[in-house]
């Protein structure tokens, strides 16, 4: 992206700390012009305060914000081309839906006739035509948060903030907005910089995905990417559901290594931008529909397993399969697909280039501290 898109917002730097809790560590990040950007994690991992930060709602503790090129970190917020969208709406009760979208533009000076002539415009974008005489109290969920994006979007800001903007709505309704709102997004073609806890979400609308843990940023790719090639361990675990071994690296045979399991062998794959030693720890990571099952033992692996309880999730088998050390072992199969039954004693297995394998942190800080203990480097 960085090849045909320009930066629009760049952070550099950055941390937040309130008091004796570090909430953004270090943080770096590019967002680009056009560009549909996630900021994903669990609660606390600091990214609403991120968001916040680019909108002027907290200042860094360290380090630099810019928008289009401008230093913006210092500046109030109304002096940066930005809005933002609340997941509680914000909208003025006491004004019908033409008022409140018109509010900022009013607020401006603009004619009557181009305010008239824009919030029509937008209502034609949001779909919520001939609803300029309701209140807000008159609509539904999903039009009261039509109508914060509208008033949002009808001052033109070069980037739109999005703070879990559809977290109180329904699932179905939820799932709708999700198109609606990367639709929305394309035909406008502003920068969206997303706040959500919900991976899916993320998964669906996004041009690349921010992965935060506890304050830092462990990941920043497409979805793709983050799905099939998780960068950590919590990436792995946080994204989808995932099988992930604490293994050692047994043998190193050109890019196919052996690594041992407490319960067994298996064989993993690495590319130029990995390299492991000898004894070295890792987590091997695979996918439920990754994992495939044998009576035989194939060559490569002896991992073990009997087949616990099965569950129906409509058109989706998922198995769970119990290793000798009481490691579950999660297994998915289309309906259409064979699937293995209740009590089978099967063999798991899968094709190299469907494993993850990451490196342990854990094993580095260790080595780290056995290096300054005997004198290393």
């Amino acid at each position: 992206m960085s090849e045909d898109k320009k930066p629009i917002v760049e952070i550099k730097g950055v941390n937040k700390i309130y008091g004796d809790n570090h909430v953004v560590h270090d943080l770096n990040l590019t967002v680009y012009e056009g560009e549909f950007l996630t900021m994903l994690g669990p609660s606390g991992c600091g990214k609403t305060t991120i968001l916040r930060m680019i909108g002027g709602f907290e200042e860094p503790s360290e380090g630099m914000i810019y928008i289009e090129g401008e230093r913006v970190d210092m500046k109030e917020p109304f002096q940066r081309n930005v809005n933002t969208v609340f997941q509680s709406y914000a909208l003025f009760p006491h004004m019908n839906i033409f008022q409140n979208i018109a509010y900022g533009l009013k607020m401006k000076k603009i004619s009557k006739a181009e305010i008239k002539e824009r919030v029509e415009e937008i209502l034609h974008l949001v779909q919520l035509n001939g609803f300029e005489k309701r209140y807000p109290s008159q609509l539904s969920g999903g039009q009261k948060q039509r109508v914060a994006i509208a008033r949002a979007l009808i001052n033109r800001p070069k980037v739109l903030l999005l703070d879990e903007p559809l977290g109180a709505l329904d699932l179905k309704l939820r799932k709708e907005m999700q198109i609606e709102l990367k639709n929305l997004q394309k035909k406008l073609g502003i920068t969206f910089i997303y706040v959500t806890h919900d991976q899916e979400e993320a998964l669906t609308m996004s041009d690349r995905i921010a992965i935060m843990n506890q304050g830092y940023l462990d990941q920043l790719d497409t979805p793709e990417n983050v799905y099939e090639r998780p960068a950590t361990r919590f990436v792995a675990d946080f994204i989808g559901e995932s099988n992930i071994f604490e293994t050692v690296i047994n043998k190193i045979s050109g890019d196919t290594v052996n690594v041992g399991l407490e319960v067994g062998n298996a064989l993993g794959l690495i590319d130029d931008n990995f390299s492991v030693n000898m004894s070295e720890m890792v987590y091997a990571c695979v996918r439920p529909e990754k994992v495939k099952f044998s009576k035989t033992e194939i060559k490569g692996f002896t991992i073990l397993g009997k087949v616990k309880e099965q569950i129906y999730v409509g058109n989706v088998i998922k198995s769970n399969i119990i290793l000798v050390n009481g490691q579950i072992v999660k297994l998915s199969r289309m309906d259409i697909d064979e699937a293995p039954k209740i009590g089978d004693v099967m063999y798991i297995y899968w094709d190299v280039e469907d494993v993850v394998l990451i490196k342990s942190r854990s094993f580095q800080i260790h080595n780290l501290i056995e290096n300054a203990r005997l004198g290393g480097d």
